[in-house]
């Protein structure tokens, strides 16, 4: 195996895999993808079956890219043949006597600046369609069709195996001990060996802060250990991906969930419900606090999707303050480029992926990315106050 390359690629999580894949495609074998773990593994936040994939979202500079996760999706499923993406259609929930209805206001303010379509119901309207729901009159419900479920673990081995496909090498288990970043080269001292490329892809989710802080670069990570939950429900047929659709609730906390998908089970969580950790300090225990939380809502308004719990998985959340994408190159070293997801990127994973190929390989991107810089304050301000709520009230910067 040779130690000069191209482009490498640290991080084989989501973005990591869409970067390995669209750059190989340009680059074939001049590509290396490092992972400090196993491929698949469980440790960051791209593990699992099922991501939600939607157009509805909080501020119309997403609302600008959605679409377009859509079809590098459908790139990756169309050279695999594999199916990928599953759309059930999307619901989201604002609840009355909160927050909620005017966060369901943003996205549909969002999804009409779009030209993107989407029904408005009442709650009895929604009942009538998803008797599976328990709302109260005043909640308000958008239904957007298209909205469903990308495969996560599929998704990234698919984009793994085709890059490979292209002429790519990937390394597991090697940890990255040291990275220099020269004028025109990077150099990566891992504990599977040396490897040197004229470009860098960094895309270390939760290890992000770490890994920049050696070529100079601090960034102000938020890192949480969160959980999803399966739960066996013996009300199968209701839950099915034909009868209900991925979900968000919108209140003073916001909850999400899935249909019967990957395991025989329904699958949900609660947003930044968790702990702060680092990846050193982290569990893989459940939190007994998110948990209450969460049964106390499905008992409250989804209550057949409970049922005895299949298992707890956890997960890593890793937040810049405003808890926005970072998709730029480094301003010392403009041929290292950097992507955070801010623990809601998977959907826009393998269209990231392609973003930082064209930034490392062109030196800019035809995707809408301007709000995602380095240099905006959420970043560079220390007095910044975090808010790590998707809120359409703290939109991304101009």
């Amino acid at each position: 195996m040779k130690s000069a390359y191209e482009c490498i690629v640290l991080g084989i999580g989501g973005i990591g895999s869409g970067a390995l894949y669209w750059l190989a495609r340009r680059l074939g074998g001049e590509v290396l993808g490092i992972e400090q773990f196993r491929l698949g593994h469980d440790h960051g936040g791209s593990q699992d079956h099922s991501r939600i994939i939607r157009l509805s979202y909080h501020a119309p500079e997403y609302t600008a890219l959605t679409p377009h996760t859509y079809t590098a999706w459908a790139e990756v499923e169309a050279e695999s043949g594999m199916q990928l993406v599953f759309k059930t259609g999307g619901l989201d929930v604002g609840l009355s006597g909160s927050r909620g209805a005017a966060m369901v206001g943003g996205r549909a303010a969002a999804m009409r600046a779009h030209g993107i379509p989407f029904e408005e119901l009442t709650a009895e309207e929604a009942m009538d369609r998803w008797p599976q729901w328990r709302l109260s009159e005043g909640d308000r419900v958008l239904y957007q069709p298209d909205s469903g479920l990308v495969d996560a673990r599929k998704g990234m081995a698919a984009q793994q195996a085709l890059a490979r496909a292209h002429g790519a090498k990937i390394v597991e288990n090697a940890p990255v001990r040291r990275l220099t970043a020269h004028g025109d080269s990077v150099e990566v001292e891992t504990d599977a060996g040396r490897f040197s490329a004229r470009r860098l892809v960094i895309a270390a989710g939760a290890w992000t802060a770490g890994v920049t802080r050696q070529l100079g670069l601090n960034l102000p990570i938020t890192v949480t250990q969160e959980q999803v939950t399966y739960f066996a429900t013996p009300y199968l047929r209701e839950f099915a991906p034909d009868r209900f659709p991925i979900w968000i609730c919108h209140g003073d906390e916001a909850y999400y969930g899935f249909p019967v998908y990957g395991e025989v089970a329904t699958k949900a969580g609660v947003d930044v419900g968790g702990d702060v950790v680092t990846p050193e300090t982290r569990t893989f225990q459940v939190n007994e606090r998110a948990d209450r939380k969460l049964r106390a809502f499905l008992q409250r308004y989804l209550p057949r999707s409970l049922g005895p719990t299949l298992y707890t998985k956890t997960c890593l959340y890793d937040m810049p303050p405003d808890r926005n994408f970072i998709i730029d190159t480094l301003p010392d070293h403009p041929h290292v480029a950097v992507a955070q997801g801010a623990a809601h990127v998977f959907k826009f994973s393998c269209l990231v992926g392609r973003i930082l190929s064209q930034l490392v390989l062109d030196g800019r991107s035809d995707y809408p990315i301007a709000s995602f810089t380095l240099n905006r304050p959420a970043l560079t301000d220390p007095t910044f106050q975090p808010t790590f709520r998707l809120d359409w009230e703290a939109p991304v910067p101009a």
